[in-house]
């Protein structure tokens, strides 16, 4: 196998990172990650970006929004490429929001198994059906679905 070159056209990332260069233009002017331009004007990145990009995905893939992954990187000295100390602190961070989403997920898996949540034919047995508006008390949305941290019921 050839080694990488240090600097990496931004075709040479999308193919080996499978990110669209659409998406790694995003990222770039989001200040996710960085590259320098050619006398020509042509975007290179540090071959260390590949990392970088797994970083993002994989936290994008447990659910993280892009401000969290931006703020997490923000952590790392001069820019740095994340190291798995780094991912193991990181991770560690979102534990709590993680294990909430979870939560959320299971009470909407177990509550929805014989309703859609619609309304449309099954008012009196549906678990989300809301009569008279009782559920206003414990604020906005569907409490009955959100996570017990965030005031699910």
């Amino acid at each position: 196998m050839t080694k990488l070159p240090e600097n990496l056209t931004i075709g040479q990332v999308a193919e080996r990172s499978g990110v669209p260069h659409t998406a790694l233009r995003f990222y770039e002017d989001r200040g996710l990650i960085a590259s320098h331009r050619t006398s020509g004007n042509q975007r290179r990145y540090p071959r260390s970006v590949l990392r970088r990009l797994a970083f993002i995905r994989t936290a994008q893939r447990v659910g993280l929004s892009l401000e969290d992954v931006h703020a997490a990187l923000a952590t790392l000295p001069d820019g740095r490429t994340p190291t798995k100390a780094d991912w193991s602190r990181l991770s560690q961070s979102w534990q709590e929001e993680l294990d909430a989403r979870i939560d959320a997920l299971h009470r909407l898996r177990d509550r929805l198994t014989s309703c859609i949540g619609c309304g449309c034919l099954s008012l009196r047995s549906c678990f989300l059906h809301n009569f008279d508006d009782a559920q206003s008390a414990d604020g906005p949305g569907a409490p009955k679905l959100k996570a017990a941290t965030e005031g699910g019921t």
